[in-house]
């Protein structure tokens, strides 16, 4: 019986910790200092469940993590390229030079792409796509 209470103790004492920490600062301690963006449905569940068993850590919790911006999905990032500057990633066959695409990408982006990868899957594209970018498909 001793053993068996040393455990539900342990355990209790575990999930105190984890909602006076706050779930998301110790799950995600990269998310730190985030202003906006999307609730983390599972940083607020596991805040809200800290409410429910234990109501002022739980409160805690919800307030250290939307404090240190960590409740907050992290922002998608997106770059657009403009159609011209495309057009001097194909070749007169109508294939992609990957070369200047990767040089492309790393200048809007700042991350350089894994294109020799083995894992990396291409697809290519229609004629109607390369339309819609004001390109024109070589036969």
């Amino acid at each position: 019986m001793r053993t068996q209470t040393r455990i539900i103790g342990g355990l209790l004492v575990a999930a105190l910790f984890t909602q006076l920490a706050a779930c998301g600062t110790l799950f995600y301690p990269e998310r730190r200092g985030q202003i906006e963006g999307r609730i983390d449905p599972v940083v607020a569940a596991l805040n809200a469940i800290g409410i429910l068993f234990f109501v002022v850590p739980g409160l805690i919790a919800f307030a250290i993590d939307f404090t240190t911006g960590t409740i907050y999905l992290p922002g998608g990032r997106s770059a657009q390229v403009a159609p011209e500057e495309l057009q001097h990633l194909v070749d007169a066959n109508g294939t992609v030079d990957q070369l200047k695409l990767k040089a492309l990408v790393e200048l809007h982006t700042g991350h350089s792409l894994p294109l020799d990868n083995p894992r990396l899957i291409q697809h290519s594209g229609s004629a109607e796509q390369l339309a819609a970018y004001g390109l024109r498909p070589a036969a």
